[in-house]
This record gives structure tokens, C-alpha cells and sequence, in this order.
């Protein structure tokens, strides 16, 4: 038998307003073609009045929570995915445990933009194994529209809200039986420039605006993602023919299609939501995760391997029986 952390609930959550690409051309200087053709997104979420990165997160949590068939008293540790906090402290984490009743246990954020929710499913994953809690809430929560600007019509439109949310439990069970098998997490610093926010507390005392050189990261994105789903998929053994199915980050069509192509998997293999989301940074593969399980794409005892990358840069692959 081995210790394993096994996926037991997913859920998510989006604000009110959907805005249509037609829409967002109103007042951007864009069109619904333009859009399509470079990113594949029709529309995307965005929050209004009221709703924040930690509202998203509660909703999206709840959800999972009624879903795995516990209660927030049953989470003992939460691991929230985050570049969009309420606040600069404490940690948005802490929030959601006080709305779930989970008082008392191990609550912090994870900053690793679009790659975060690996990050933080790699540490739930980690601390579950050794010991330090029987069941976790990993969270991937983000109001990314806040950091756009809206006169930057090459990033603004890539962009949406939302959140995605997954219980795991600490179980013993066999070699072939469920659970996180393996997770790559790498970051490389060098590329800071390629895709930042230009502000923060220590420098400018501002949030700041989204910066992106869109071909460049694009350019490391098919590599990187590549390299890391075939790292984890050697690791226990496996090539992506054992694979059922991806759940990637959905930055951008083309992104998914050109990473796809690299490992040789058939496109009806790719789970995307890019199209009706746009790029949630954190949160999109929990979304697009619990998506996929509610629809009933993904069914117990799949092989799926969850992947992503984002600023930093930051990237990772995590491979997961249901």
C-alpha cells in the first residue's frame, strides 16, 4: 500500500457577468475575428461589484466540499492560488477557512500566477503525505481583470475571473489504485520581463498593470509544457498513450493545439474551456477540471495529467489517477 493524496470532490465558481468579445469591442479598440483567430476566446467572466478573489474562492470551495461529501470542519489545510489577493495580508486562505468553518488548521496562499495551482496542489500533496493533515482544499482563485489594462488591447482581451477548487484526502490504497502519482514543478527567473505585473508594495506602492510579450512567451510555453508532461509521465513509467486526458492551462488555443501536437495526443484528449473562460491565470485548470468531471468526461480511474505555466517563469505537470 502506498500513501497517496486522492482527488475526492472538485468544484468552481464565476462571476455574474459574461462579456462577449462583441461586447468588449465596444470600448477596446478589437474585434470578435481578431480575437478568435489569435487566442480562441469568445468570452470571459468578469467581476463585478461585491465579488472578489475570495468570494470566487468560497463559492468554488463549497462547491467541492458538498461534492467529496464533507465539511469545511473536515479540512485541514487549505492552499489557495493567488496573484490576486483581497488583501496584501493576511492571506486570502485564512478568509475561506473562516467561511467554511475550518478554524484552527493550516491556511496560507501560494504565488506562482499561472502555474499556481500546481504549485499548491504539489504542496497539499506533500504535507498530506507527511503527516500534517488528513484531508486539504486546494484553491486556485483570481480577479485577473484588476490588474488589466484596458488600453492594452494585445493583453486585456486574453484575460477572465474566476475559480476552481478540488478536496483531497490522505488514503493508503494500492500500487494501480487513485491519487496523485507525480508532480514537476520547475521556475526560471531569467524571464522575469517577458510577462510581469509593473507594480507591488515594495516598489511602486501600486498594484500595476499586466505586461505580457505575447510571441516570446508563447514561444517557451510549447517547450516547457512539453518537456515537463513527458518528465512526469517518465517518472512512474508511462508514455501520453496512457493518458485519457489533459487538463491544461487555458491561456490560449493555439498554446493548447501546438503543446498537443509535441506529445503526439489526439485534440479530443485536450479538455478546453479557453473559448468561454479566457485565462484565469490560477484558477483555469481547477476550472476547466471540474468542468470536465461534471460534465462526465472525466470518470473514476482516469489517468489525467494536469499542467501549466505562467510568469516567473513558472511551470509544472501534475499526473493524477481519479
Amino acid at each position: 500500500m502506498t500513501r497517496r493524496s486522492v482527488l475526492i470532490g472538485t468544484g468552481s465558481a464565476l462571476p455574474k457577468r459574461a462579456v462577449s468579445n462583441a461586447e468588449l469591442a465596444e470600448t477596446v479598440d478589437t474585434s470578435d475575428e481578431w480575437i478568435v483567430e489569435r487566442s480562441g476566446i469568445r468570452q470571459r467572466h468578469v467581476a463585478g461589484e461585491g465579488e472578489t478573489t475570495s468570494t470566487l474562492a468560497i463559492a468554488a470551495a463549497r462547491a467541492a466540499l458538498e461534492a467529496a461529501g464533507v465539511d469545511g470542519t473536515d479540512i485541514g489545510l487549505i492552499v489557495l492560488a493567488t496573484t490576486t489577493p483581497d488583501q496584501t495580508f493576511p492571506a486570502t486562505a485564512t478568509i475561506v477557512q473562516d467561511a467554511i468553518g475550518a478554524n484552527g488548521g493550516i491556511a496560507f496562499d501560494v504565488a506562482a500566477v499561472c502555474s499556481g495551482f500546481l504549485y499548491a496542489l504539489g504542496v497539499a500533496d506533500s504535507m498530506l503525505r507527511a503527516g500534517m493533515a488528513s484531508r486539504a482544499l486546494v484553491i486556485g482563485a483570481e480577479t485577473m481583470t484588476r490588474l488589466l489594462d484596458w488600453e492594452d488591447r494585445t493583453t486585456c482581451v486574453l484575460f477572465g475571473d474566476g475559480a476552481g477548487a478540488v478536496v483531497l484526502e490522505a488514503r493508503d490504497v494500492a500500487g494501480d489504485g487513485p491519487g496523485v502519482l507525480a508532480t514537476h514543478l520547475h521556475a526560471d527567473g531569467a524571464h522575469n520581463e517577458l510577462l510581469y505585473v509593473d507594480g507591488g508594495p515594495s516598489t511602486t506602492q501600486t498594484v500595476g498593470h499586466l505586461r505580457m510579450k505575447g510571441r516570446e512567451v508563447f514561444r517557451h510555453a510549447v517547450v516547457n509544457l512539453a518537456d515537463v508532461l513527458g518528465n512526469v509521465l517518465a517518472e512512474v513509467g508511462l508514455t501520453s498513450a496512457d493518458v485519457d486526458w489533459v487538463v491544461p492551462h487555458q491561456a490560449n488555443q493555439r498554446i493548447l493545439d501546438a503543446t498537443a501536437k509535441k506529445l503526439g495526443l489526439p485534440p479530443e484528449k485536450v479538455v478546453v474551456t479557453v473559448d468561454r473562460h479566457a485565462n484565469t491565470s490560477a484558477a483555469s485548470v481547477p476550472l476547466a477540471l471540474d468542468v470536465a468531471t461534471r460534465d462526465g468526461r472525466i470518470k473514476p480511474g482516469d489517468l489525467i495529467v494536469l499542467e501549466a505555466m505562467g510568469g516567473g517563469f513558472t511551470w509544472g505537470a501534475s499526473l493524477i489517477r481519479v
